[in-house]
């Protein structure tokens, strides 16, 4: 199994950036593709972006393409979210997720390890 704690998120104006982290403990990092999901008030839990195992590949959203970037450091068994642009829309509880295969990585449902969340805010 493995933990993951995210951290990095805070309140910003619009137009600016955050970069949330999340670091796996337990089993090895590079053993799971990763994911990033979000939550704002009374919405459910939607795809942000995702990463393979190596960091290879990567897939994204199509409101957060070009603006939101995922990254892994398998090495220091962390994976992250450099977002840029940040507009209020984007203000949510964000949420990392690990699972063992790269295939159907947009649905919430195919993960089985889950952070416990950041709140990003984004003021207009």
């Amino acid at each position: 199994q493995v933990q993951l704690v995210e951290s990095g998120g805070g309140l910003v104006q619009a137009g600016g950036s955050l970069r949330l982290s999340c670091e796996a403990s337990g089993r090895s990092l590079g053993t799971y593709a990763m994911g990033w999901f979000r939550q704002a008030p009374g919405r459910e839990r939607e795809f942000v972006a995702a990463i393979d195992k190596s960091g290879v590949s990567t897939f994204y959203a199509d409101s957060v393409k070009g603006r939101f970037t995922i990254s892994r450091d398998n090495a220091k068994s962390t994976t992250y979210l450099q977002m840029n642009s940040l507009q209020p829309e984007d203000t949510a509880v964000y949420f990392c997720a690990a699972r063992d295969l790269w295939m159907l990585v947009t649905r919430a449902g195919n993960y089985p390890y889950w952070g416990q969340g950041t709140q990003v805010t984004v003021s207009s």
